[in-house]
């Protein structure tokens, strides 16, 4: 069993950047790949970025590309996603998640812990 607890979100103006942190509990935090999510309201949970065990694999949505990097410090056990040059768009309740699968997936559904969310909201 894993528990995740994101923090960082805030408001922040067009341009500015947020770092976002997941803390996991446990002890084998080093043997799940871990993702951040998103979800606007009114829309589907949508996959931001992922990243390997070792943190040697990170993925990202196209939308966050060169925007948005996702690292992590097994030693701390968290999982970080800076966020720079934020859109309006970019607002949503932020997630993130553990998998017991092998590799950093970029869907939900191969997900099995989740933590509650932090609200990231980004002012024009």
């Amino acid at each position: 069993q894993v528990q995740l607890v994101e923090s960082g979100g805030g408001l922040v103006q067009a341009g500015g950047s947020l770092r976002l942190s997941c803390a996991a509990s446990g002890r084998t935090f080093s043997s799940y790949p871990m993702a951040w999510f998103r979800q606007a309201p009114g829309k589907e949970r949508e996959f931001v970025a992922a990243i390997g065990r070792s943190g040697g694999s990170t993925y990202s949505a196209d939308s966050v590309k060169g925007r948005f990097t996702i690292s992590r410090d097994n030693a701390k056990n968290t999982v970080y996603l800076q966020l720079n040059s934020l859109k309006p768009e970019d607002t949503a309740v932020y997630f993130c998640a553990a998998s017991t699968g092998l590799i950093p997936y970029t869907m939900a559904r191969e997900y099995d812990y989740w933590g509650q969310g932090t609200q990231v909201t980004v002012s024009s």
